[in-house]
């Protein structure tokens, strides 16, 4: 994937040439080599100079990459029918006293479109938090709140950590895909694990023999798909941590989870044999993470299987996994489309084309998946979670 990329502003360079220097430290004090999930920890969110906690925009048209609620307000509002079923389960006798979490709230976007349809719904909950570590994107949401939802903007707080338990509803849209994942490599001498090293002043790859707990998901992924050698890929094993740990924390609710990926056995597809880790500057794609590192985005594809298997074994029921498309038209998007084509809109054209790049196929209505985690959510026998009651594709993971 050879994009042909923009030359970034001089100040841009220098935040990057300032991060770069950082990562040449830990590789000199780790002795040459460091795995890549640290690189990309310290790429993406190393305070004041990761991607995520410079000043740079990264939403929207001005930004690296378009999110769904940047593209219309009818992706919040169809999620908040989902979100107020969740709450109605979790807390049937005052749903306004339970809580929505949003975990990783970009522009503040998603909050300010969720909190006026909640409150049209009958389920505007008593305390909207947001967990968001960058400084800079707090400020962002902020803003945005003040100025979309502003009879709505003190219900919402800030946290700064998972709290201890919890009751109500997590959202997380493209969380997962964003936290450090493990880079790996089937080689003919065994599993390895693909680190970064110093050729120079250049960043290069580097493999070691993959240790411990890697080596034995890696040896264990391989007797459940068929991976043969040579193979390049990553293995998520923060993104099934962080929702191993919802397990704890979760008295009753639910979490959804919005993010592109594929299930397992389609993941680790034969065809896939140079993995998904992609980067975004100024709505290109590429695949060099040694590019200006600190500019861009650094993501690769969620394996949903080993999710659902994470949050099963910590406790948690898998409630639904299906594709964005078939989730948003359950939860229904279609009508709230032509609800405003009745009133005379004059953004329904531009809402129309929102709404068909979040359905189509060859858009974001099949490569992006939502996949619900719950606890102590009774449902009527036979029946599902609103969004997952027709198209639901759990049997495949």
């Amino acid at each position: 994937m050879n994009a042909v990329l923009p030359e970034p502003s001089a100040s841009a360079q220098a935040a990057s040439r300032a991060l770069c220097d950082r990562i040449a430290g830990r590789i000199d004090a780790a002795g040459g080599w460091i795995p890549f999930v640290e690189f990309m920890d310290m790429a993406l969110h190393l305070p004041g100079l990761g991607y995520y906690a410079g000043g740079s925009q990264k939403f929207g048209e001005g930004g690296d990459f378009m999110t769904a609620p940047e593209l219309t307000p009818l992706f919040g509002q169809a999620l908040a029918a989902q979100v107020a079923q969740v709450m109605r389960l979790a807390v049937p006798l005052a749903p306004t006293f339970s809580t929505v979490l949003e975990v990783g709230a970009g522009s503040g976007r998603l909050a300010a479109d969720l909190l006026p349809a909640l409150d049209a719904l009958g389920t505007l909950p008593e305390s909207y938090q947001i967990l968001e570590l960058s400084g800079e994107l707090r400020a962002r949401q902020q803003a945005t709140l003040r100025e979309a939802a502003p009879a709505l903007a003190g219900r919402v707080e800030w946290i700064d950590t998972l709290p201890e338990k919890f009751c109500g509803c997590v959202i997380a849209n493209e969380l997962l895909d964003a936290l450090p994942t493990h880079a790996v490599a089937w080689r003919e001498n065994g599993p390895m694990e693909r680190g970064v090293a110093l050729d120079g002043d250049r960043f290069v790859w580097a493999e070691r023999p993959a240790p411990g707990e890697l080596g034995e998901a890696m040896t264990q992924l391989a007797t459940t798909v068929p991976i043969a050698a040579p193979f390049e890929s990553e293995l998520g094993l923060t993104a099934a941590a962080w929702v191993a740990e919802w397990g704890r924390r979760l008295e009753k609710g639910a979490l959804l989870l919005i993010d592109y990926g594929l299930s397992r056995r389609e993941l680790y597809h034969p065809q896939r044999d140079r993995g998904t880790l992609r980067c975004h500057y100024c709505h290109r794609s590429h695949d060099n993470p040694f590019w200006w590192p600190g500019l861009s985005d650094i993501t690769s594809h969620i394996d949903f299987t080993a999710v659902a298997e994470a949050g099963f074994n910590a406790g948690l029921d898998v409630l639904g996994y299906t594709a964005q498309a078939n989730f948003l038209i359950n939860c229904g998007i279609g009508e709230l489309l032509a609800a405003r084509q009745q009133t005379g809109d004059a953004s329904m054209v531009k809402a129309a084309g929102a709404v068909n790049v979040l359905l189509a196929p060859g858009e974001m209505g099949e490569l992006f998946k939502v996949i619900a985690l719950g606890r102590g959510l009774e449902l009527e026998p036979g029946k599902k979670l609103l969004g997952f009651a027709r198209g639901d594709r759990t049997h495949a993971l």
